[in-house]
């Protein structure tokens, strides 16, 4: 076993211890004229996705109460990165398709959470909500025993059940469960990749949700299980009232490939009162959907000047498979899939500035191919349009090349990238209130410039030159074995002695905790003449020994 831990600020050792919406081009590939025709099926369903390329991200991961969440790692094809104290994560230069990108995260203590796009030429913004591995049953291998939730989302468990290796599992077993519902606002930034699948042709569809259950499986060493070979499990997934009307009798399966990051047609469910009943072989994310054929939709949103707009949001409205949206990024773009052959409803929305008035409507389609829109804005004078600009450096006056920018005005907060040192962001509001704040973050060395509060010089807003002084002051980051790397943040204590009546050498303690019930806890007996070196387990019964003893709590639910 390995571990990195790294203090700032308070003390430092090297130990080494041996324990879619989203801008898009034309794909050159078999989707570039009409991606849904069935004689054009290509022999692999990664061919849909278009040329490789590079793009660059910045997203926040939140928990349900919509709290930042530190320490998740973040992957996008070979880079990762760890979100910061605020949530933010920016990744640059990540390997991704022309019409897909997928962003995986993972923090002990949640459910694994993921994002697919259609990846834009600027920079692509993300919010993913992670959802708690909170359990809500625990039964017994051998044993046949039926889990529900409190709004009757079921799964039936036959007690065969195999490791990741696929040897079989004994003992007790923790059940997770989710049930996510469409007319939740948040479902979309809980739910898995996006709403796009292969069906069992291997054809490209988009999906309209009926409902999604996630079930995951875990042994008493905290190790993912699954169903054995040849055994299978009923599922049961409520359908809210409001989507009765529309809910077919027999709807297909979808299983979320994790791996690929798209969703995979497998049997189908049956109405029965409102809940669809059907039979799975494997857990994931299972999802209740109905198909549609579908091609891209890129959307830029211009002032009358011709100037990109963004920090606004856009929806598409389908009368048959509802509606989806997306926000405009640094360039003013968004990107995902649209129904095709059908007429459609664009709305373009400034948050909550302007009530939930749209600025402006406008009827667009159909669309039989891959297809880019611009949509211009018209001027009024209930909305006023802000610019803000500025440069940031760091404490020594050296410019801040990995960084971002949060203002908050009202109730939203926008994070953009810094370019270079310079940051440049927009808005149109409909407020009479002209005070906003802001907070530059070097995402590189764990600065900030702490929140400042200014007011709008409209049009456009200079700050000057920020400074990043304000250091986060102490963390603990550490990795054990393959494992996320965590880092903790909050309450952190410290002590090293160089002599104790109880142990044979200098001892050292580390402990930190955070707000989501983690805890880290090291103990380590040292060399009496050299600190740094490599150490084993701390045998605690031979008072002459060195090492370390390790303990943790991941994401520990306050209730247990």
């Amino acid at each position: 076993m390995k571990l990195k831990f790294t203090l700032k600020r308070l003390v430092f050792w090297c130990l080494a211890v041996s324990f879619a919406f989203t801008s898009c081009q034309k794909d050159d590939g078999p989707s570039n004229n009409n991606p849904n025709n069935e004689n054009n099926i290509p022999d692999t369903f990664s061919e849909y996705f278009g040329n490789q390329m590079t793009r660059d991200f910045v997203g926040t991961v939140i928990n349900k109460n919509n709290e930042p969440i530190a320490g998740v790692t973040v992957t996008i094809g070979n880079e990762t990165e760890v979100t910061d104290d605020n949530g933010v994560f920016i990744i640059r230069n990540a390997a991704v398709n022309e019409r897909f990108g997928y962003i995986k995260t993972e923090k002990e203590g949640y459910i694994h959470g993921s994002r697919s796009v259609v990846p834009s030429n600027g920079t692509n913004k993300v919010t993913i909500m992670l959802l708690e591995a909170n359990v809500v049953a625990t039964v017994n291998s051998g044993t046949a025993e039926t889990v529900t939730m409190t709004n009757g989302s079921s799964v039936s468990l036959d007690g065969n059940f195999i490791k990741e290796d696929g040897t079989e599992y004994s003992g007790s077993v923790d059940v997770i469960m989710h049930h996510l519902d469409p007319v939740d606002t948040s479902m979309p930034l809980q739910m898995p990749g996006m709403l796009y699948a292969e069906n069992t042709d291997g054809a490209e569809r988009m999906l309209q949700t009926l409902g999604m259950l996630a079930v995951e499986l875990r042994g008493t060493a905290g190790e993912d299980l699954n169903l054995a070979a040849g055994s299978t499990s009923e599922i049961r997934i409520p359908v809210d009232a409001s989507l009765l009307p529309s809910a077919p009798a027999t709807i297909p399966l979808w299983y979320f490939d994790e791996i690929n990051g798209y969703w995979k047609e497998e049997g189908q469910a049956t109405l029965n009162g409102n809940f669809y009943i059907g039979t799975v072989s494997h857990f994931s994310f299972w999802n209740c959907d109905i198909p549609a054929e579908a091609v891209t939709l890129c959307v830029s949103v211009n002032d009358e000047q011709g100037n990109p707009l963004n920090n606004l949001y856009v929806t598409i409205t389908s009368n048959t498979f509802g509606t989806r949206g997306g926000n405009l990024n640094d360039v003013g773009e968004t990107c995902g899939f649209v129904p095709s052959e059908e007429v459609l409803e664009l709305n373009v929305y400034g948050y909550q500035f302007c009530d939930d008035t749209p600025l402006q409507t406008e009827m667009i389609g159909p669309f039989t191919e891959d297809s880019s829109i611009t949509i211009t804005l018209n001027n009024s004078t209930e909305i006023i349009s802000e610019t803000v600009v500025g440069q940031f450096n760091t404490c020594n006056g050296n410019t801040v090349t990995d960084g971002y920018v949060q203002l908050t005005y009202g109730n939203e907060t926008f994070t953009d990238v810094v370019t270079n040192g310079t940051f440049e962001i927009n808005l149109l509001r409909c407020d009479n209130d002209n005070t906003f704040s802001v907070v530059a973050n070097d995402y590189a060395n764990l600065q900030s410039t702490g929140e400042i509060n200014y007011t709008f010089n409209t049009p456009q807003t200079s700050l000057g030159i920020l400074s990043a002084c304000n250091d986060v002051e102490e963390f603990i980051q550490y990795t054990i074995d393959d494992q996320p790397t965590v880092i903790l943040l909050d309450f952190i204590n410290a002590s090293f002695y160089t002599d104790g009546s109880n142990y044979n050498g200098p001892s050292l303690n580390i402990s930190g905790s955070d707000n989501d019930n983690s805890c880290f806890y090291l103990f380590g007996v040292l060399n009496d003449s050299q600190y740094v070196g490599t150490y084993d387990n701390l045998d605690w019964n031979d008072i002459e020994d060195t090492g370390f003893n390790i303990q943790e709590c991941l994401g520990m639910s306050s209730e247990n």
